[in-house]
């Protein structure tokens, strides 16, 4: 017989031996970790024993003395400890296993010494470092893990090494000073770290409800502010923190001190201010920030978006506001004028082009001009598709205002058609879907909001849910489908401005019945009515009646938030505002408004 097959055969028994001794010790590994996990130590002590010795592996060294532990074998635990830190010297984490024992032998002074004497051996080796904080932190010493850390640094001679762990563990200690240092110190050091810092630091101020971690980062700033006037980074860490607790006055201050420091960075700051406070509704900081960059003149960088951004926010202005007086209505009409004129009509200004057409139609009443602005909108050069179909959305809203619902399905159809699997389409369908509801289509409309129900945009979803329910809630009660066609014009009629008419339906509704499911939406209803109308004493008592008369119902939440505003913003009784806040978070805690209720009950208090 030749060489080669002797040597092939002899390959494939090594080959079967080694699968045969792996399959065995997989097997022996599996029956170990069952008696543990069963309480019967002594097996598994037992199995843990044989397998460590023929490996040494750290798993199975791990196990045995554990079982060791539970046994109280603290003798076989020590020595088990001892031979392995002879063995592998550079393993100083082996010292807290040792503490262990000592530990569970009472020994609690020969324990700290273990651990001091591990520290003491940290070296330049970071793995080393991690391998016994690691050591510590399942020791649940927290104390030592800081210790670990600090004594790496002086060794290694960088103390900007472990910024984030070391802060980390001050911050769940409660000392939000020293935490609040190390990333400042790191900040002074490498500026370019700014947007990582943030993170953690944003990270840290959700994950704490303790105020001492805000107010320590201020003042932290201020001082450093103080000391380094010069410092850019620290001023834009105050910007960042301002936003972050949305003092937004405070962040405009600094954003104007950034600005006239350093004229290089063009307004950036002050602009960035001025979008985060228009999107929380601060309309002062945000129209006193773009009217400062519009100051510096159309050279300036951020001229052309804050003329944008001005418009932005008086429009904001009037859907945040109940009714507008026409004057100011109509000064605003001549700002877009102005405005359009002398930016002209491009994809860069149609979102202000938008909202004009939304002031003709829904504020002016003047629907030709608003769907003149839409067309023209259509009209801009190369304008993206999506950009094109939001603006057919809102031509197809003004037309089924004007009264011609047909022609606006067709358009909101073209829209779900190009957009099937976007949220332009799923708009759209939430559109027609309420046009079928108008026009006493019910099962159409349900069929169709069902499957929007299931939506991936929150926002959709929650509001094909809310009509849903609305239709079939009302479908069931009332098998004629009456009163809800009678609401469903009304519903109509209010969001073609027709005020009178829709409070005439409202009214034939709550005539007809004391106990329909539906008076809880005509108070709703009318009550949105009375606001428009100015009668805001008369639009509270309804909201009032609203929760009184149906706490349990959908729209209880809706009514206690409606009615703080009111109280707030309009009658100027804080009080009532407080309690309406107040009542939703203690009687609807996982309401949408809870957020929301929860900072305005705060602000009222202070």
């Amino acid at each position: 017989m030749s060489l080669k097959p002797i040597l092939r055969i002899f390959y494939l028994l090594a080959a079967l031996l080694l699968a045969t001794a792996t399959y065995a010790q997989q097997t022996k590994e599996q029956l170990a970790a069952h008696y543990y996990s069963n309480g019967e130590y002594a097996q598994a002590a037992e199995i843990y024993e044989g397998l460590y010795k023929n490996t040494s592996n750290k798993f199975y060294y791990q196990m045995l003395l554990k079982s060791y532990l539970e046994l109280g074998q603290t003798r076989d635990a020590e020595r088990l400890v001892e031979k392995r830190m002879k063995d592998n010297r550079r393993d100083i984490y082996l010292h807290v296993d040792l503490a262990e024992v000592m530990l569970k032998k009472g020994e609690k002074k020969k324990a700290e010494k273990e651990y001091e004497e591990a520290i003491g051996k940290i070296t330049a080796d970071m793995r080393q470092t991690e391998d016994l904080v690691r050591a510590f932190e399942g020791a649940g010493r927290s104390d030592l893990m800081l210790k670990a850390y600090l004594k790496a640094r002086e060794v290694m001679k960088n103390k900007f090494i472990y910024v984030n762990e070391i802060a980390a563990l001050h911050g769940s200690t409660g000392n939000y000073e020293a935490m609040t240092q190390e990333y400042l110190d790191l900040l002074d050091n490498s500026p370019g770290s700014i947007g990582s810092i943030q993170i953690s630091l944003q990270r840290a101020m959700q994950q704490t409800s303790d105020d001492r971690l805000a107010d320590g980062l201020r003042s932290a700033l201020i001082s450093r502010i103080q000391e380094h006037p010069e410092n850019r980074s620290y001023i834009e860490m105050m910007i960042w923190y301002s936003l972050q607790v949305k003092d937004f006055e405070f962040a405009m201050t600094q954003a104007k001190a950034v600005d006239a420091r350093f004229p290089d960075m063009g307004g950036e700051q002050l602009y960035r201010v001025a979008n985060i406070a228009l999107s929380n509704a601060d309309y002062d900081v945000a129209e006193e920030c773009y009217r400062a960059l519009i100051s510096k003149g159309t050279s300036s960088p951020q001229y052309f978006n804050s003329r944008i951004g001005v418009l932005k926010v008086q429009f904001a202005r009037l859907n945040r506001n109940f009714p507008t007086p026409t004057d100011q209505l109509q000064a605003l009409r001549q700002q877009y004028d102005a405005t359009l004129q002398e930016l002209g009509k491009k994809a860069a200004t149609l979102p202000i082009m938008r909202d004009y057409a939304s002031l003709m139609a829904y504020y002016l009443n003047d629907v030709q001009g608003a769907a003149d602005m839409l067309y023209d909108a259509l009209e801009i050069p190369k304008l993206p598709q999506k950009d094109v179909c939001q603006v057919k959305l809102e031509l197809g809203d003004l037309l089924l205002f004007a009264g011609e619902p047909w022609e606006a399905s067709l358009l909101y159809m073209q829209v779900e058609k190009t957009y099937r699997d976007d949220i332009l389409g799923a708009q759209a369908k939430l559109r027609n879907a309420r046009l079928s509801y108008y026009n006493n289509d019910f099962q159409w409309a349900i069929s169709q909001l069902n499957v929007l129900r299931a939506s991936t945009t929150k926002l959709i979803a929650n509001d094909a849910m809310e009509l849903s329910l609305l239709i079939s809630d009302n479908m069931e009660d009332d098998s004629t489908y009456g009163m809800l066609e009678l609401y469903a014009a009304a519903d109509l009629m209010l969001y073609r401005n027709q005020l009178d008419s829709a409070w005439q339906k409202l009214d034939e509704i709550a005539q007809r019945s004391l106990s329909h499911p539906l008076l809880d939406e005509v108070l709703m209803q009318k009550a949105k009515i009375r606001m428009r109308q100015n009668h805001f004493e008369e639009a509270d008592s309804l909201l009032a009646k609203l929760y009184d008369f149906y706490p349990d119902d959908i729209l209880a939440d809706d009514a206690l938030m409606l009615r703080a505003q009111l109280n707030e913003e309009r009658l100027q009784h804080p009080e009532v505002a407080k309690e309406c806040y107040e009542k939703i978070l203690v009687d609807y805690p996982v309401s949408l408004y809870a957020d929301r209720a929860r900072k305005r009950y705060n602000a009222l208090r202070k």
